[in-house]
């Protein structure tokens, strides 16, 4: 596989035919001091690979749940820097489990593209999906991140052409996300069979792995989908997890590290029993 992260690389080679679980969270919900202390109880919980939202005030590809995770963590004061620092942290005790921040290009343009990718490398990032950063314009932007060790990786839709599919093809590594619905994050109306069906085209022109996520909402979505998936990306239903848990630790009048820590629990929980049925 045409994977050049030493991370990611292992994580998807050690799993021996086994699909790899791949929980999305918001960096900074339910608070900043958590983000990292979630990231490990996901890893315990049995995720292969960490996908790590940046906050931004303005997320096209974000549905409402994870657009509020989005409008808490920014009142919090997380920006691209902390969420830097929060991987940084995490790395002091995990040198292993795979980082994979996603984003959208604002915050990376404001930072500058190289000063980025340095930073990115220095605090330990694996690897860097940018939702608006189309293939066809990103291939500089990819050499700089494959030179500071940051696969590059990119979205497919099912309104992907077999153009586009070629294109990503180009300059993806580490893995492809494959969007596996019409809409937003969080989205219902799954169709695995359909999905069946176009990671078989994908496949005719991109040899890494294929991730599929957007509308995994339960165990029994997830198994069906790692049938012909090489690793399901679950966010959405992570963070209603986190939230219906917050919201009880407040009604019980709970102070804010008890409140993280139901959440913390809630969602490690929720996720084992993701992983118990791949």
């Amino acid at each position: 596989m045409n994977v050049s992260n030493e991370r990611l690389q292992a994580a998807f080679a050690k799993l021996a035919g086994r699909t790899a679980l791949v929980p999305y969270i918001a960096a900074g919900d339910p608070s900043p001091d958590a983000t990292p202390k979630l990231m490990h109880a996901l890893v315990d919980a049995g995720a292969d690979i960490i996908e790590l939202g940046v906050p931004f005030s303005d997320p096209m590809a974000d549905g409402p749940v994870i657009q509020r995770a989005a409008e808490r963590a920014i009142a919090r004061g997380t920006g691209l820097r902390q969420v830097l620092e929060m991987v940084a942290t995490f790395r002091q005790e995990d040198d292993s489990t795979p980082v994979v921040l996603m984003g959208y290009a604002n915050p990376i343009e404001r930072m500058g593209q190289q000063a980025f990718c340095d930073a990115a490398q220095a605090a330990g990032v694996d690897g860097l999906l940018v939702v608006d950063y189309p293939p066809e314009e990103s291939e500089e932007f990819a050499q700089m991140l494959g030179a500071a060790n940051v696969d590059p990786i990119f979205l497919l839709a099912p309104t992907s052409t077999e153009a586009r599919i070629q294109a990503v093809a180009k300059v993806a590594r580490g893995y492809v996300y494959y969007v596996s619905l019409k809409g937003v994050t969080g989205a219902g109306h799954l169709d695995t069979e359909d999905v069946a069906r176009r990671l078989d085209l994908i496949r005719r022109h991109v040899h890494i792995p294929v991730g599929v996520g957007f509308g995994i909402r339960d165990p029994e979505s997830a198994r069906k989908l790692s049938q012909s998936a090489d690793a399901v990306v679950i966010g959405s239903k992570i963070i209603e997890t986190m939230e219906a848990a917050v919201q009880s630790a407040q009604a019980q009048g709970l102070s804010g590290q008890e409140s993280d820590a139901r959440a913390i629990a809630a969602a490690a929980e929720w996720l084992a029993s993701v992983r118990a049925v791949l």
